[in-house]
């Protein structure tokens, strides 16, 4: 899944949460953060903090991974 904005992010994360039957406040307790705060990484909010949306993909399992323009792994 290509992520290039905070909403296919958050569409990313709701998507891994629902394959692993997890609910919003099972994920949020999971990564020590608010139920709000998973929603708002869900919804694509621009404003969430990076180091807390990462620690949920991290939960998540989502692999994350730069690639320059032309695809590739730096």
């Amino acid at each position: 899944m290509k992520i290039i904005d905070g909403k296919s992010f958050g569409a990313a994360v709701r998507t891994y949460r629902k394959e692993q039957n997890a609910t919003q406040v099972q994920l949020a307790a999971a990564a020590n953060t608010g139920v709000r705060f998973i929603g708002d990484l869900e919804n694509g909010k621009p404003t969430v903090q990076l180091d807390k949306a990462l620690r949920v993909a991290n939960i998540l399992g989502m692999n994350i991974e730069a690639l320059s323009s032309k695809g590739e792994s730096k």
